[in-house]
Parts: structure tokens; sequence; C-alpha cells
């Protein structure tokens, strides 16, 4: 969910402070987070059923996942997009994916509900996986990150070469991941 700034702000003629920016608060997390795991972490929003990356921190390592900030990808392939399309209502979600999912096969209804098996994991753990499904060599966990009143905004990810990243990693790296996304939602 993007929020109107200061310059939307001023035009709409509102004297009430503007809401705080998301990618503002949430940087330093993401910095945090990078620097306490050591892989590259992701910041992103749902547009439709795509993922939009909004900022990222490269983890230290020689070799590591670049961030893709401005980037959209399918949100069905994103640990981050998983995390938000987990958040959505049924109907809404169902709505999102009409003709099946995007460059699905011919039986496209098969991919709909496997995916939408895979939410109801995403649901019960709080977090989703990735493993090579928006990049080859590349596994991520995603987390969602919810506002004061519960409502979905943004998810957090940590990505990382899948030489060196488990599927077992990545369910000991959601812990801070899963802090991470907690404290970015209660600093908004």
């Amino acid at each position: 969910m993007y929020r109107p700034g200061p310059a939307l702000q001023a035009i709409r003629g509102s004297q009430a402070a503007p809401p705080p920016d998301l990618i503002t608060i949430a940087h330093p997390h993401l910095q945090r987070l990078a620097d306490a795991v050591r892989e590259t972490t992701h910041l992103m929003v749902l547009e439709g059923n795509a993922a939009r990356f909004l900022d990222g921190v490269e983890g230290p390592q020689a070799l590591r996942v670049s961030y893709r900030t401005g980037t959209l990808l399918p949100a069905h392939v994103t640990s981050g997009g998983k995390t938000l399309l987990a958040a959505l209502p049924a109907d809404r979600l169902r709505a999102l994916y009409p003709n099946g999912l995007p460059g699905g096969r011919a039986d496209a209804s098969d991919d709909v509900e496997r995916l939408f098996n895979e939410l109801v994991s995403v649901r019960r753990t709080g977090y989703a996986i990735n493993l090579q499904e928006s990049e080859r060599g590349v596994h991520a966990v995603g987390a969602c990150v919810r506002d004061r009143t519960g409502t979905a905004v943004a998810a957090v990810a940590v990505a990382a070469p899948s030489v060196r990243c488990t599927r077992a990693s990545l369910a000991e790296l959601s812990r801070p991941l899963l802090a991470s996304a907690r404290d970015i939602g209660q600093s908004l």
C-alpha cells in the first residue's frame, strides 16, 4: 500500500501531518536484518497480482543476491508476494487469477489450486519460501508487514544464493525475518 507523501498532501490542502513513508521507516530495519543474517533483504508491496520491490540492502558476502529495487515480478513466485497474497480475503485472491497463474500451463486451474494450498501453509507459519521460483540459484523467505490495525501493507524478504541457503536455512532465517517485519509494522 502506498501512502501519500508531503507533495500530495500539499496539493490536497491537508493540514494534517503526512503519514510516515514506508521506505524511510523500513530501510534501517532492512539494514539491521541484512547485517544480522549476512544476506540481502528486500521490501515489497503488492500491485495487483505482482510484487513491486521498493527497497533493498545487499548482504556483505562476496557471493550474494543483488537487490531489485523497482522490479515488478509475479507475486506467486516471490516469497514476499506470497505472504501478501496469503493476507488477502479468498474472494479477492481468486479475482486476481481469473485465467490461472501468469505464464502458467494450459490447465492453469491446477496451478492456482496449488498456490492456494501453499498459501494455507503461509498463513499457518507466518512466512513463505521461494525455492528458485523467481530466479535460478536464488532462495528466499518472506514475511508480511502489518500496520498497527493489522492490515498487510508490505512484505520483507531475505534472499540468498541457493548454494549457501538450503530449505532448512530458510526456516532458520524466518525467525529474525518475522521479528523485523513485526518491528517495521510497529514503527508505522
